[in-house]
């Protein structure tokens, strides 16, 4: 969605008709993933893709049949047939399009704030049935008052109607059952991103709803401003990592040794990380070494949100770390969240490898992997598009509702 964010603003700016496109569905090898967009004008005008360029054209045809009826579809496009000279994918896969009337309406509105604010959002969109296909929901979590690291609640932006649900305002006269359903989808994917197809119950019929998560950068916060945490910021910050170095030693924590930096912090770190809101997008990394700095930051970390905490140091070391822990009122089950020995067992040596093997730790937690070898792994390679649990029973009412491109609408 980022992409063509600027377009749109310009182009509503300028006063044009816009027709907005997205995948919201993918079978087998596709060029775009689900989430997706096109935008395209009246006067021609487009930005970003759903296809690399297989559909594109067609889309500008059925774009503009869209901004005169005022109407969105949902679009098939599989495999090209050459013989039949058809629009097709030449990948082999085939991509389901939401093709709609671009509208600033509040639910977007809400959401393009949250990204330019690197806040997270979810997009709930109806593709089924046609009486509510193209209505959407945004889904935005709060931050709350008070303590920086008290969990945050959910909340949401104003919406057609204020239907709520465990804190979300939801569109359209949805029930609490379904607003849950559709509220519990944003939160598991928020955590890494990505989509989903949701089926509902929707008046005798089955509804679907592509849902959006839209996650703000992750942050690592890398306490110790030591001889591996310098590949460590560096390698971080490729990976679209904010990362803030914290360390009270003014001689180490220094812009020569740390010049990607986003933050470099020279105050005590379990300071630092009392006053941060540090989130279910945080991830922290202790290099210390110090008993001092090590103790004081994890126990921090340990009261917070973060999604990941891992210390560096031996078996031996750790162990008396977890007596002074638990000394402070910590508890065995909130220190066993920490990972110690910190990072996967690459046989690393030089800091350069030890930051890789923490990076990929931290990479697979992220994604909810067990970071085994994919010469291990059955099946596919890469996770396939998520469908919210719906399976087989989702895929013939979207099939039936889809208008098949080459034989509608022509």
């Amino acid at each position: 969605m980022k992409e063509i964010l600027a377009d749109l603003e310009r182009w509503r700016e300028e006063g044009e008709e816009i027709a907005l496109a997205t995948v919201v569905r993918t079978w087998g090898s596709t060029p775009r993933a689900a989430g997706a967009r096109l935008a395209i004008t009246r006067s021609g005008g487009m930005a970003g893709s759903v296809s690399g360029g297989c559909v594109e054209g067609d889309l500008f045809e059925r774009a503009l049949v869209v901004l005169d009826s005022g109407r969105p579809v949902v679009l098939h496009y599989g495999i090209a047939d050459e013989m039949a000279f058809e629009v097709g994918l030449s990948c082999g896969g085939a991509i389901e399009v939401l093709l709609e009337p671009f509208r600033l309406d509040p639910a977007w509105d809400a959401v393009r704030q949250a990204l330019a604010q690197q806040r997270p959002a979810a997009l709930a969109q109806a593709i089924a049935p046609p009486s509510i296909t193209g209505r959407r929901l945004a889904l935005l979590e709060a931050v709350s008052g008070g303590h920086a690291n008290r969990p945050s609640t959910p909340a949401s932006a104003e919406l057609e109607n204020e239907d709520s649900a465990e804190g979300f305002r939801l569109l359209g006269g949805l029930d609490p059952e379904r607003a849950r359903a559709v509220a519990a989808e944003a939160r598991r994917l928020l955590l890494t991103g990505g989509a989903s197809l949701l089926p509902l119950p929707w008046k005798g019929e089955q509804a679907a709803v592509f849902v959006e998560a839209f996650s703000p950068p992750p942050r690592l916060f890398i306490v110790g401003a030591t001889h591996v945490a310098i590949p460590l910021c560096r390698m971080a910050r490729a990976m679209g990592f904010r990362v803030a170095v914290i360390d009270p030693r003014s001689v180490f924590a220094t812009r020569e040794r740390f010049p990607e930096a986003d933050e470099l912090i020279q105050t005590w770190p379990d300071q630092v990380l009392d006053e941060a809101r540090v989130d279910a997008y945080s991830y922290v990394v202790v290099l210390t070494h110090d008993p001092k700095f090590d103790v004081p930051a994890l126990a921090r970390a340990l009261r917070s949100r973060a999604r990941y905490i891992g210390v560096m140091g031996s078996r031996g070391t750790h162990e008396r770390r977890r007596r002074r822990m638990r000394e402070e009122g910590l508890s065995e089950e909130e220190v066993s969240r920490i990972r110690a020995p910190i990072g996967l067992d690459l046989g690393a040596r030089s800091p350069e490898e030890m930051a890789l093997a923490i990076l990929a730790e931290i990479t697979a937690v992220r994604y909810g992997r067990d970071a085994r070898p994919l010469s291990e792994k059955r099946g596919h390679i890469h996770d396939r598009p998520a469908l919210g649990g719906v399976g087989a029973q989702l895929a013939a009412p979207l099939q039936r509702l889809a208008v098949r491109a080459g034989s509608a609408g022509r």
